[in-house]
């Protein structure tokens, strides 16, 4: 029987990127504030120094931290720091300003700064916001590193060290938090389960991190006892108000709602005849004197939509600027689902009189769970600085010039020690929150700092270990899913690779053959103007760009593009021929991070470096086996020769794939 990978957590991984240094200078503290954000300022920074004197006048005092400054240069929660070794100087206009400003100067201490001058730092992001797909049973959809760290058994019950998550949000700038999933339980609107969601808010209020609840569309019949939950009934706008109310006498900073309607056979206001806009302004206006948001998700397909990858644009399009403004559309970053590598989403830049926001994932669904090294804030940049074209702005200046501006991503942690299943997984918890705070921040700065604030300050570790992040998305899009491949995992659980899937009865659109269309006369799947035309949704220069094969970027050629087996590229290789050196060559990537770890013995923890070792191990047999199951099924097609010995036979892949996943070995 297959068992689950040893956690070697320590207190180091465990405390994730909280690993702040001691301050030995002899600094006299002045607080502008009591509060309970200073309460945490205090401890804080009480934790890194063995003695704490507060001066009871400002003038006194070598280490100041202000939340009444008048500096101009300082918008919403952003902070500005000026220190050298004997003084400090945090400026705020808001405690939670002063907040990040503490844990910015700690971090860059621990990074080796301690000289700063006139250090500026505004958030870009008003909501910087992680979306738990936690259920009141304790499980968690897509969740890799154990249980809940907010439910069991139909109850919240929250892990004992939830001050950490608290504390790693807030030292990134993550202000906001959905606990529960966007698959919701009506249940989680019950007088009983508010009580508790009340002290979840209760204990992260002090980091400023406000709680919003994803809800089920028909909660007033499924919950309320009503006979419908159209959202146009006075019965039902009725119930939503009482229960908001409910919600704000509990919970005075509650944020708002997430909701997922009409995807998926989740309920929502098309069942009643009425539009994504009917039921996103009514919850708008329930919410709307207390200051809450809507944030409606565009993820929706039907099985009879056509090409899964145009519905949100053909659903969402006709409504453009029908939205009230306290809602927001909350976006994939691509147009299908988290894969690997997609075109963005053509959402972005076209709907241009509603609010919008991207959605990204930070737990690996489709990347390997938690056993793959897959740094993902590369995947992250590639999509935010992507140019649509619409007024010559990137994905990311499409989502910034409106009245409210958010960045959600759906979290990676659970009950398990070291919160997110592997060490190098929290990496990803970090670069969110830091690119959610600054997105114009480079992946190789965010890959530093965490490897700093984690792993070791070693500087030939550090330029080794940051060269394997760098390189691992990549190589993962490799041996997975090249040249804009893509849905080819396991169609349940999403783990391992079974492109050869067609499950009599079930959903075409869930099964991988539906997306890769692999024949004897080709692969890929036709979006250009002579198959679904997808390419009609982005604008020009992308649309003619997308449109033809030989124009087209060579990582999202069978993205748009269905091509023979012998189709030739610019560098003279057949289609078969890129196929097979892009499987192999992640192969390879994996083999070399391999290498480079093993001189990294002493370097970094004995329990990191056993952790990791033991990972790479487990990501090297997998990247194998996804190249062999997917080449050797192709090969049926293509009827060319594979020019190296699979590790693998085909009947091998596919009987590994009935072994117990990830998830399932968790259980046991």
């Amino acid at each position: 029987m297959l068992t689950l990978l040893p956690m070697l957590a320590t207190a180091q991984s465990d405390n994730l990127w909280l690993n702040f240094k001691t301050m030995q200078e002899p600094y006299v503290f002045y607080f502008t504030s009591k509060n309970a954000t200073f309460d945490v300022i205090r401890k804080e920074l009480s934790s890194v120094t063995p003695n704490l004197y507060t001066a009871k006048k400002q003038e006194k005092a070598s280490f100041l931290v202000l939340d009444n400054s008048q500096n101009p240069a300082i918008q919403g929660d952003g902070f500005v720091i000026n220190a050298d070794e004997k003084n400090v100087k945090i400026e705020a206009k808001t405690s939670a300003g002063a907040l990040y400003g503490v844990y910015e100067f700690l971090r860059r201490r621990k990074t080796g700064e301690t000289v700063i001058k006139d250090l500026v730092s505004n958030h870009v992001y008003q909501i910087r916001i992680l979306n738990h797909w936690d259920n009141p049973d304790g499980s968690v959809e897509r969740g890799y590193a154990g249980k809940s760290i907010w439910f069991q058994d139909g109850k919240i019950n929250f892990r004992s060290d939830i001050e950490t998550y608290a504390r790693a949000n807030a030292s990134v700038g993550i202000n906001a938090t959905v606990i529960d999933n966007v698959n919701a339980d009506p249940k989680i609107l019950s007088s009983q389960m508010l009580q508790g969601v009340k002290t979840v808010a209760d204990r992260l209020r002090p980091y400023n991190i406000k709680v919003y609840l994803a809800v089920n569309f028909s909660s007033p019949a499924a919950l309320g006892g009503l006979k419908t939950s159209d959202p146009l009934d006075k019965d039902v706008i009725d119930w939503w108000t009482k229960k908001v109310k409910e919600i704000y006498t509990l919970i005075p900073n509650f944020g708002g709602f997430l909701v997922k309607a009409n995807s998926e056979g989740l309920p929502g206001p098309m069942d009643f005849g009425r539009t994504h806009a009917d039921g996103a302004n009514m919850l708008a206006k329930a919410l709307k004197p207390y200051g809450g948001i809507v944030m409606w998700r565009a993820f929706v397909y039907n099985p009879q939509g056509g090409d899964r990858a145009k519905q949100a644009y053909d659903e969402f399009m006709p409504l453009d600027g029908k939205f009230d403004d306290n809602v927001i559309i909350q976006i994939k970053n691509g147009p299908v689902d988290f894969q690997p590598r997609e075109p963005f989403s053509p959402l972005f830049g076209a709907m241009k009189n509603t609010q919008i926001m991207a959605e990204l994932q930070i737990t690996q669904e489709y990347l390997g769970y938690s056993d793959h090294l897959c740094y993902l804030a590369t995947m992250w940049k590639e999509f935010l600085d992507y140019p649509t074209y619409h007024n010559g702005k990137t994905v990311k200046e499409t989502t910034l010039n409106q009245k409210l501006t958010a960045f959600s991503a759906v979290a990676n942690t659970g009950n398990m020690k070291n919160w997110c299943g592997y060490v190098m997984a929290q990496s990803n918890w970090y670069a969110f929150g830091r690119l959610a705070w600054n997105p114009d921040l480079t992946s190789q700065q965010i890959a530093k700092e965490w490897i700093n604030l984690t792993l070791t300050n070693d500087e030939d570790a550090v330029k080794k270990i940051s060269n394997i992040m760098l390189r691992s998305r990549e190589a993962v899009v490799d041996y997975m899913t090249p040249l804009g491949l893509h849905h080819l995992m396991g169609w349940s659980d999403h783990w391992g690779p079974e492109p050869w899937c067609a499950i009599p009865g079930a959903r075409e659109d869930w099964m991988p053959r539906y997306y890769h269309k692999a024949a004897a006369d080709g692969l890929g799947f036709n979006r250009s103007s002579t198959g679904s035309n997808a390419v009609e949704q982005y604008q020009e220069p992308l649309k003619s760009m997308f449109d033809n094969p030989k124009l087209c970027p060579k990582e999202f050629v069978l993205w748009f593009h269905h091509l023979p087996w012998d189709y030739t590229f610019d560098n003279g290789n057949t289609l078969w021929d890129e196929l097979v050196y892009h499987y192999d060559k992640g192969v390879k990537e994996v083999e070399a991070f391999q290498n480079v770890w093993t001189t990294l013995k002493g370097k970094v923890s004995d329990p990191v470096f056993n952790e990791v070792t033991e990972k790479l191990k487990v990501q090297l047999d997998e990247a194998q086996w996804w190249r062999d199951g997917c080449l050797l099924y192709f090969q049926t097609f293509s009827k060319m020769d594979i020019p190296f010995k699979t590790k693998y036979t085909f009947e091998e892949c596919k009987a590994k794939l009935r072994t117990k996943s990830y998830i399932e070995r968790q259980k046991d």
